[in-house]
């Protein structure tokens, strides 16, 4: 039997899709308890969603809030389809389609940034290099030795990403992301 081999794909809609993927951010306050991080990301895998960024922190100490910021992408349909099913999680008191509120309100998108750590080894004309960028793209050193710099980085993603690809090859050893924060544009809040 000679049968093509599929992509990877969710199997939770069985008909095939036409419309294109969109990116969207996604901000969902539920109770700060137990459990609760675990059920959301549990939908997404449960039905195969892929989660491209993902930050949570408690953000109403008094009132026990936490604030889940989701970067996910898939077809209009589907992207309803998780809003929705985040909405009927118990301990979910709001899910806010940032993208779309920011489209709604006549703007590109919500005020998106990002922080990351980047360790770059560096002798010679490399660490010259390394701290000649860091400079241009406003990257913090916070930590240095004759060796090596730990960067701090914060901005949209694509800024993220761009130093990255940049010290890559003057000598990148490690790095770590924080994930996207995200607030809609406007005096409204979540």
């Amino acid at each position: 039997m000679n049968t093509a081999l599929q992509p990877p794909a969710s199997a939770y809609f069985i008909t095939e899709e036409k419309e294109q993927n969109e990116r969207r951010t996604l901000a969902v306050l539920v109770d700060n308890e137990p459990g609760v991080l675990a059920r959301v990301i549990g939908l997404f895998s449960g039905r195969g969603y892929n989660i491209e960024s993902l930050t949570v922190t408690e953000t109403e100490h008094e009132k026990h809030l936490s604030r889940i910021t989701v970067v996910t992408s898939g077809t209009p349909h589907v992207l309803e389809q998780i809003k929705s099913q985040l909405a009927r999680i118990v301990p979910v008191h709001r899910v806010v389609d940032l993208t779309t509120a920011a489209r709604e309100r006549g703007h590109d998108g919500p005020i998106e940034r990002e922080l990351a750590l980047i360790k770059v080894q560096g002798i010679g004309e490399q660490r010259l290099e390394a701290l000649r960028l860091a400079d241009a793209f406003k990257a913090e050193v916070i930590d240095a030795n004759t060796e090596h710099f730990v960067f701090q980085i914060t901005g949209r993603v694509s800024k993220v990403d761009q130093f990255i690809a940049i010290m890559a090859p003057l000598g990148l050893v490690e790095l770590c992301r924080t994930g996207v924060a995200a607030l809609t544009r406007g005096k409204e809040g979540m």
